[in-house]
């Protein structure tokens, strides 16, 4: 296999990372919480996705606008019940609540489809690209991510800078206080917030596993962790860091099991990522806040 068709697979998983680190972003930028249970959100939506295919029979595009449905509302459901009560206590009670949550979802996971992995189907039905007398071959499910991370991030960035919603989302990232004073709902806009990145959630469980098509009630875990590496990595708040640091870090995944070791490959990611945090604290396109006192 050549370096452009390790590339290429890397912005792939990237892609999939960046989708899933646009969910923690917008929330940490809003909301200033990590939701750790964001991974297993991503879970839900492969088994809602799994279940309206193999179990109904329903084209592929209906499973994946299911999934999105069922993620957003229980990403409404999760700020309501576990997220909203804890606004303005200490962090470390958020994060605790956000770890107890993800462990709700996975164990829930399991009681409703068991412990045994799913052979998930592909999504996808775009055939794949062949250049180069077959020496370089472009899957669908390749073409299909990287086309839908660009869309999905170009859409949010004009969302958040042309609606009244967006607007109101930014007001609120900027100074939450103001914002409500402003008259601004605070609360709804969270709210939304959460919504939307479940929502996002829920596309890049499916595109993950059509990649990889193995589905159990862990499989949000590590891309969970790694995308939340990526919002870091290009900086925690911004999209376009967001996008940029998956992006980043499927290539670096890809390159390090490749030509170094599958074994170490997260542990290279994770010393890249204390590299670049040494050298710039707030990630690639993140800002220093100052804060004051």
């Amino acid at each position: 296999m050549s370096l452009l068709q390790y590339l290429i697979n890397g912005i792939s998983i990237g892609s999939v990372y960046a989708i899933i680190a646009l969910g923690y972003t917008m929330v940490y930028g809003i909301a200033k919480m990590l939701n750790f249970a964001h991974g297993d959100v991503i879970m839900v939506g492969a088994y809602i996705s799994f279940c309206v295919t193999n179990y109904m029979g329903l084209p592929a595009i209906v499973s994946v606008l299911a999934a999105m449905a069922v993620c957003t509302l229980l990403g409404i459901l999760i700020e309501g019940l576990a997220y909203k009560p804890l606004r303005g206590v200490p962090s470390l009670a958020v994060l605790i609540t956000a770890i107890g949550v993800s462990y709700f979802l996975q164990n829930a996971a399991q009681l409703i489809w068991g412990s045994a992995p799913k052979n998930f189907s592909s999504i996808v039905s775009v055939q794949p690209l062949h250049l180069f007398n077959d020496r370089i071959v472009i899957t669908g499910e390749v073409i299909v991510t990287i086309l839908t991370s660009v869309a999905i991030m170009v859409a949010l960035t004009l969302f958040t800078g042309k609606t009244k919603i967006g607007k109101s989302m930014r007001a609120v990232a900027e100074d939450r206080a103001a914002a409500q004073l402003m008259g601004i709902n605070v609360n709804r806009t969270i709210s939304t917030t959460f919504a939307i990145g479940s929502c996002l959630a829920a596309v890049a469980g499916v595109l993950l596993c059509s990649t990889v098509p193995t589905l159990m009630p862990t499989t949000g875990s590590m891309p969970g962790i790694r995308a939340f590496t990526a919002a870091v990595f290009g900086g925690i708040g911004s999209i376009p860091g967001a996008m940029l640091g998956g992006v980043l870090l499927g290539i670096i995944e890809t390159f390090t099991k490749a030509y170094l070791s599958t074994e170490f490959s997260d542990a290279i990611v994770f010393l890249v990522l204390i590299l670049v945090l040494l050298v710039k604290p707030a990630g690639l396109l993140g800002k220093q806040i100052q804060e004051k006192v």
